[in-house]
């Protein structure tokens, strides 16, 4: 199967942004209109779309619900959604709403439990945030790190229903340095879950390095600055994504 390409809208006081590192304090403003956005990656052919709520990161709860919405009445793919996603009422009220599926990150960390029985109740429709810096799994927002390995996180839920791990290398996001293919591969390898890559994608050779390992269980790629500054083409990084696995 070919990998999914999915075009990152990162939401931080109703403005497309995007961060250097996950910090909030390095925002760089791309939009304000973020349904808009979301048409143009729909014209490019996106048939999926990941969107984080950053503020709800920080404050473990909604807080640019309206912008999401927007978002879901104009985007007329599926979507995933993140930030501040920490109890089952807010798992349900988004899926309700018309979120494909929701991305537990803290969560996953702190309640286990939450993960599971969503997991279970709603199977396909749960991701986990696999959010790492120096292998180490990243919480709040990415603001502390634990001492829990992306590979003890994995095999939490090895058996749970979860759709995806999310893995994203904090070090590299919003930096444009490359993707971390050795350490998503290595971690789609161990897990018996489907990896979606995240982190410093910077150009066609990021999707290109990816797009083989399908078959080692990576199963798309997030990319936004280098999409928003002009060094990724959206629809050519569809079409390799898709064309890749045909040629190898």
């Amino acid at each position: 199967m070919p990998i999914t390409v999915f075009p990152a809208i990162d939401l931080k006081g109703g403005q497309v942004v995007r961060l250097a590192e996950g910090d909030m304090a390095r925002a760089t403003v791309y939009g304000d209109d973020p349904a808009d956005q979301a048409r143009k990656f729909a014209e490019a052919g996106a048939d999926w779309l990941h969107v984080v709520d950053l503020d709800g990161a920080f404050a473990g709860r909604a807080v640019n619900a309206e912008a999401v919405e927007a978002i879901l009445d104009a985007f007329p793919g599926k979507v995933e959604l993140g930030g501040g996603i920490r109890d089952r009422a807010a798992i349900d009220r988004w899926l309700d709403l018309g979120v494909e599926r929701v991305i537990i990150g803290t969560a996953a960390l702190e309640n286990p439990e939450l993960v599971k029985e969503a997991a279970r109740a709603l199977p396909g429709r749960i991701v986990v945030g696999v959010d790492a810096r120096d292998g180490f799994v990243a919480t709040h927002g990415w603001a502390d790190v634990s001492t829990v390995s992306i590979y003890d996180l994995a095999d939490r839920f090895a058996d749970a229903g979860v759709a995806s791990l999310l893995f994203t290398d904090v070090g590299r996001d919003g930096l444009l340095k490359g993707c971390n293919v050795e350490a998503t591969v290595a971690l789609a390898r161990h897990a018996s879950i489907p990896v979606i890559a995240s982190g410093g994608v910077a150009s066609i050779a990021d999707i290109e390095a990816l797009t083989p390992h399908a078959v080692d269980g990576i199963e798309g790629v997030i990319t936004g600055r280098a999409l928003y500054d002009g060094r990724l083409d959206l629809a050519e990084a569809i079409r390799v994504a898709r064309s890749e696995v045909k040629r190898g």
